[in-house]
């Protein structure tokens, strides 16, 4: 209850200190609210740039709740199938009410009262988890330091976020007492202008060479910019990867104890004792180096799909769509919307899935692998007669195809047209001959064909279950890309990152409100200062176009002037009327049309 107590207090105090945009029916039945209590945003998922890393580690306090959501541990009551689905929306908003006030407190504008709201919410969170820690630290799963394994990420999330809160409270306090300039937020941000002059620049001709990391794996852009739910989704996945393989880990070296035991305790003899006692020793050998690759390969497919988001960026950009199938280049705008909503938890949900596919396979054909070995060691299979006879007829079948590609090459294809071709062109030679190869071998083929097809199956199972994980590629054959729902959802996503976020867009829409606010402000005469510095050359002739707008919009000034009132009999000043407006305008021709 006090939980939600400091929710609702928090939640309410930044809603009562932010004003709505516009007035409701309730403004004017209750005139002294002032448009008060208005919607807390706790993060703009959209073109939120800065304060990233906080917003990071703001979601690495997340991610405990969240694997508890994975494994299912937040329903403590018995519901039917169909209600499952809201229990899961139930726990959801549960958890999003929870750790609202980390993010509302780091989204307000009003920084002093977020930075003191967080900092209490923030310390009491450390000395919960703290006091848990080590008042009950240990599980069913690793033993007695569970907890303290389990936990310290999310605990070194809340001790950055309390300094993070500390730090805006001094940053804070020395604005109040000027003692340092506050930041004034800008619609653009400085990456994006930077981008934006890299565009208009010209490039150099003796660039500097790219080193091997620069090529083969990242080249860092500093004039390029992660959105703040990138970030947020790649360290969550990385926790939760992370509380995930020490579980899988230990949860498959159960099992592994239970069938030794098993094994041990059943009437076999001494050889199948001797051999069954290897096997373990190798499962359990090849469940630790599974899991390990696994790991290293969903913890590698993280950090590949932010290379891939800023590729695919940069690509939308440049107004470049090849990559993506033709039927994606204008994806509807509700979908495109809905996938930013969408892709951060099927991006953690893929991530952890993947790793759970992957290893499973890789430990089954680790399990196959061990199994012949220990098998061809124990004089079970005959190497020579049993994989022999399997291996031979597999060589015969591929060295056939190999041949039948070297045959064309040799005689049916014509010579080189130039010497420094690389390959004979696209035109037969011996068509005769070629037509009784054909022939024949169309039988052949057929046979060969199952095997071919088999062969295709399995290479799809293999790669389909290695790219899982990745929803930046799609692992649809062409044409059924639509099928794949992930594909869609990142498809969806950086399209409306591409058109909320590009850098050329932004700013010539900063340049346009900006004009229209200097044309507002600035006098008329703003539009005649067009040079950045006055110099000798044209002061002169400045000068003289403002003063012929100014005598152009005042035309009675003319007769005040130094040389009329010299040269006038009566020292009276010329009045404003029609007659002398009229005289005026006469004088400022006739001096226009002498000077040309």
């Amino acid at each position: 209850m006090r939980t939600t107590f400091y929710k609702v207090l928090i939640t309410g105090v930044f809603s009562f200190l932010q004003k709505r945009a516009e007035r409701l029916g309730i403004d004017h039945r209750l005139p002294f609210l002032g448009r008060r209590f208005a919607i807390v945003v706790p993060l703009d998922t959209i073109g939120s740039i800065s304060n990233c890393w906080s917003y990071g580690f703001a979601f690495g306090a997340v991610s405990y709740s969240v694997m508890e959501l994975f494994y299912k541990n937040h329903i403590r009551l018995k519901v039917p199938p169909w209600a499952t689905a809201i229990v899961y929306l139930i726990s959801a908003l549960e958890v999003g009410l929870v750790y609202f006030p980390f993010f509302a407190c780091l989204s307000t504008p009003f920084r002093t009262t977020g930075a003191v709201l967080g900092i209490l919410y923030s310390l009491s969170w450390i000395i919960v988890t703290v006091w848990d820690v080590f008042t009950c630290p240990s599980g069913k799963i690793l033993g007695p330091y569970e907890k303290i394994i389990f936990q310290w990420p999310r605990i070194l999330s809340l001790i950055f976020l309390f300094g993070r809160f500390v730090y805006m409270l001094v940053k804070a306090m020395r604005i109040r007492l000027q003692l340092e300039q506050e930041d004034h937020k800008e619609p653009i941000g400085e990456h994006q202008v930077q981008h934006v002059k890299s565009l208009l620049r010209k490039t150099s001709v003796h660039s500097k060479p790219m080193s091997w990391f620069q090529r083969k794996v990242y080249e860092w852009d500093p004039n390029f910019k992660f959105p703040n739910r990138i970030i947020g989704t790649s360290i969550i996945a990385l926790i939760c990867l992370y509380r995930m393989t020490l579980t899988v880990n230990c949860k498959g070296n159960q099992y592994i104890d239970k069938v030794e035991n098993f094994i041990f305790h059943s009437n076999q003899t001494t050889d199948e004792l001797g051999w069954m006692d290897e096997f373990v020793y190798m499962a359990r050998k090849a469940w630790l180096a599974t899991t390990i690759f696994a790991n290293l390969n969903s913890v590698g497919y993280t950090f590949h799909v932010l290379a891939c988001y800023r590729k695919h960026m940069k690509r939308l950009w440049r107004g470049q769509k090849g990559f993506l199938p033709e039927k994606f280049h204008n994806p509807r705008s509700a979908l495109s919307v809905a996938s930013i909503t969408k892709y951060s938890g099927w991006q953690i949900a893929f991530t952890l899935w993947g790793y759970l596919i992957v290893h499973f396979v890789l430990f089954v054909f680790a399990l196959f692998i061990g199994s012949v070995v220990l098998s061809i060691q124990h004089g079970i299979i005959n190497i020579i007669n049993d994989i022999g006879s399997i291996l031979l007829p597999i060589s015969l079948v591929i060295s056939l195809v190999v041949l039948q590609v070297v045959l064309v090459q040799i005689f049916f294809l014509q010579e080189k047209m130039s010497p420094t071709d690389k390959d004979k062109p696209l035109a037969l030679n011996n068509r005769k001959a070629f037509h009784c190869f054909n022939y024949f071998f169309f039988f052949y083929n057929v046979v060969i064909g199952i095997g071919h097809c088999m062969l295709r199956l399995l290479c799809s199972m293999v790669v389909g279950t290695c790219l899982v994980s990745r929803i930046d590629r799609t692992i649809m054959q062409n044409g059924y890309e639509s099928m794949d729902f992930g594909y869609r959802v990142w498809v969806g996503m950086i399209f409306a990152d591409h058109y909320h976020n590009n850098p050329v867009m932004v700013c010539f829409c900063q340049l346009l409100v900006s004009n229209k606010f200097e044309r507002q402000t600035v006098s008329a005469y703003s539009t005649l200062d067009n040079t950045p510095s006055e110099s000798p050359v044209n002061s002169q002739a400045r000068r003289r176009w403002m003063l012929f707008y100014t005598l152009l919009r005042n035309p009675h000034l003319i007769l005040l002037r130094k040389h009329h009132l010299s040269s006038s009999s009566s020292l009276q000043t010329p009045s404003r009327s029609p007659q002398s407006v009229l005289q005026a305008c006469s004088i400022m021709a006739s001096q226009t049309q002498s000077h040309y």
